[in-house]
């Protein structure tokens, strides 16, 4: 057996029976079949696999390439664009029949991400004859449970119509996808990572492109087992016929070990894309800015209604107003509906103008990429539509649209007018981008477009994000850029090209929470929106929101409710004591503007669920629970130092207590918001 660890300072090549890399607290075995085993050296961390296990290999036509003779192992130092580290070259050969494959895995070790290495993995056709390729599959790992009722928590990035929550726990029979391209005609795209985690630490994979790939990652457990398969996989659409002496190579992907739950891992997934080049922008101050919107009185909404609601929004300190959906002739028909606005353009700008006369910022909304089937766009340009490969456009079911193609020239020139209308001509200050459609789109085969592949435009969806974010912040410097993939598991691949994130229609207050500790965990600080506190449980809980550190909003309605609306958005004067309460103190503390400290609590395995956000030398515990009655532990505190600890919501001193941790007795329903802070 050979050990080589991500020190090794030269070019080494051997023969080995076996390859033990180990980086940080990664350790990776590699047997001489090129089958692997992934552990942790960290203190207490029990065992992820009983065994190797064929982790990456083809699987063709007629045979599954998986067990490889290694005859070649070599290492050296690398300096890239990721930064300095190690890399290791692993050579083997398989023959079936006829048919002889050569596999090459290459591994990197980067200095600057410890516990991760990155692989890729090429197959190499040694035939005389061609062989067909239906699929790769890179780091297929059976992972060891906990030994609970819960096996694992986990993290898994895939997006559908069903709006799965993105933090889940893991039960016998558990399965799921995770398809990073459509999983139906809206719904697609995500977080191309799954971590598992149980008490002693996690385990997480993902793709390390900067693109979108059509991989998928799932994660199943066979209802009489407890161990988890997962692995990376990309199916070609149509079989690949890798000739002889042709090359084969799989994405980039990685695999590491983490302690905590997985927003550490994510943490360093995010940390490797901005080193590969993916840069995060900076929110904007007024982003961190609460918001009110007009979606309260929906679609029917009136004029009138949105100007007499002003003054309450002025008076609860609020600093956005948002038009939302019904403004528009139609999707894809962008200019003013004359029902609504009778003067037409005049008449939106002195809405924007009133909106500013009160101090506010005035967002709108707006479903790019959407067009209506018998809208004057596609009416003039039926071009536009991205197109499968029948022939049909691609449905956008939850807008009654079709899909314009984010690579195609008309589409972009389109865009470029419509955020002109919006930003230069009407003067929004901001765009609220909605719609679970703008997470992915399919493969475009429509060939009036011009494209180089299908892909092309799923590959360019982000670029068609970048340009819109450019060209809103060229008319407004200062402009709030917010993408609300409804339900989704956002693509991470969008995100650098928003400046403020969102809960985008949570479905629970721990949806509201657990998306926010993702957002904080891959971009770092950021302004993320909780979304409209009515979507939260109870329609009032803005404590799910402030306690992670995320931005307060609503849609009430004010003095009278829209007819035609079936929700309850009034601000009675009940709810008004509620709402001012919780503005003031989110306008007090402004706690989204402030560290998030995410890798302090388990979200998964400790009780309560515990978030903290730390704001210069106090700490704001936030913990969250149906009934707790005990003790909570309080992390991160200084040892020896005393402290004060508060129950700010209530102003209830609730005594003094210790570090480095210390312990507090309480007794709260659904949730408890405090703030720790030394004594002198």
């Amino acid at each position: 057996m050979l050990i080589l660890s991500a020190c090794v300072g030269q070019e080494a090549v051997v023969q080995p029976k076996e390859v033990v890399i180990q980086h940080g607290k990664l350790v990776l075995q590699v047997t001489d079949e090129l089958h692997t085993r992934v552990s942790s050296t960290r203190q207490g961390m029990g065992p992820f696999m009983e065994a190797a296990m064929p982790s990456e290999y083809l699987i063709t036509e007629n045979f599954t390439a998986q067990d490889f003779k290694l005859n070649h192992s070599s290492t050296q130092p690398i300096a890239d664009s990721v930064g300095a580290g190690q890399q290791w070259t692993l050579k083997g050969s398989s023959k079936q029949g006829e048919a002889s494959l050569e596999k090459i895995v290459t591994v990197r070790a980067y200095d600057s991400l410890p516990d991760m290495v990155v692989m890729q993995v090429a197959y190499i056709n040694r035939s005389p004859e061609a062989i067909q390729v239906n699929k790769w599959v890179n780091h297929h790992y059976s992972v060891l449970p906990h030994q609970d009722t819960t096996l694992f928590w986990s993290f898994q990035g895939g997006s559908t119509s069903h709006r799965k929550d993105w933090i889940q726990a893991l039960q016998p029979g558990f399965s799921q996808k995770n398809y990073m391209g459509m999983n139906s005609s809206d719904y697609g795209g995500g977080i191309p990572v799954t971590d598992l985690w149980r008490p002693d630490g996690g385990i997480a994979i993902g793709h390390a492109e900067l693109l979108p790939r059509l991989v998928s990652l799932p994660v199943d457990i066979d209802k009489e087992e407890t161990a988890a398969s997962i692995n990376i996989e990309f199916d070609y659409e149509e079989p690949v016929q890798l000739g002889a002496g042709d090359t084969l190579k799989t994405y980039e992907t990685f695999v590491m070990v983490h302690e905590g739950d997985y927003y550490n891992g994510l943490q360093a997934y995010g940390a490797l894309l901005r080193a590969k080049g993916l840069e995060f922008v900076e929110s904007e101050e007024a982003a961190y800015e609460s918001s009110w919107c007009a979606w309260g009185y929906m679609r029917d909404f009136t004029l009138d209604e949105i100007l007499g609601t002003l003054p309450k929004v002025k008076e609860l300190g609020i600093q956005w107003v948002t038009i939302d959906d019904g403004f528009q002739l139609a999707e894809g028909d962008w200019q003013v509906n004359r029902l609504k606005f009778p003067r037409g353009d005049v008449q939106m700008k002195a809405l924007v103008d009133t909106i500013h006369s009160y101090g506010l910022k005035a967002m709108l909304w707006w479903a790019p990429l959407a067009a209506d089937p018998h809208s004057k766009l596609l009416q003039e340009h039926p071009d536009m539509k991205l197109l499968a490969a029948d022939g049909t456009p691609q449905d956008i079911t939850w807008w009654d649209s079709y899909y314009m193609s984010p690579a195609y020239d008309k589409t972009i020139q389109h865009t470029e007018e419509v955020v002109n209308l919006f930003m230069k001509h009407w003067g929004f200050d901001g765009l609220k981008m909605d719609g679970q459609h703008l997470n992915a789109v399919a493969p475009d085969y429509n060939p009036e477009h011009g494209l180089a592949y299908p892909e092309e435009s799923v590959e360019k969806l982000p670029v068609f994000f970048k340009n819109i974010y450019e060209q809103a912040r060229s008319i407004k410097p200062n402009a709030v850029i917010q993408n609300c993939p409804c339900g989704t598991c956002m693509s991470v691949f969008n995100m650098p090209y928003m400046n403020q994130a969102v809960a985008s229609d949570p479905l629970s207050s721990w949806q509201i929470r657990h998306k926010g500790k993702t957002y904080k965990a891959l971009i770092g600080k950021t302004a993320y929106f909780g979304d409209h506190v009515e979507l939260s449980d109870g329609r009032n809980d803005f404590a799910s929101s402030f306690g992670i550190g995320a931005v307060l909003g609503t849609k009430f309605t004010w003095p009278r409710e829209n007819p035609t609306v079936t929700e309850d958005n009034l601000l009675t004067p009940e709810r008004e004591k509620i709402w001012k309460k919780w503005f003031d103190l989110y306008h007090e503390k402004m706690l989204s503007k402030e560290t998030y400290l995410g890798g302090l609590y388990d979200i998964g395995w400790e009780l309560p669920e515990t978030h903290v956000v730390q704001k210069g030398d106090t700490l704001h515990y936030a913990f969250y629970n149906k009934h707790w009655d005990g003790t909570v532990r309080l992390k991160g505190l200084q040892d020896n130092q005393q402290y004060r600890v508060r129950d700010y919501v209530n102003g209830v001193d609730l005594g003094v207590v210790k570090g480095p941790v210390a312990e507090l007795p309480v007794s709260f329903t659904k949730n408890l918001l405090i703030e720790v802070y030394p004594e002198n």
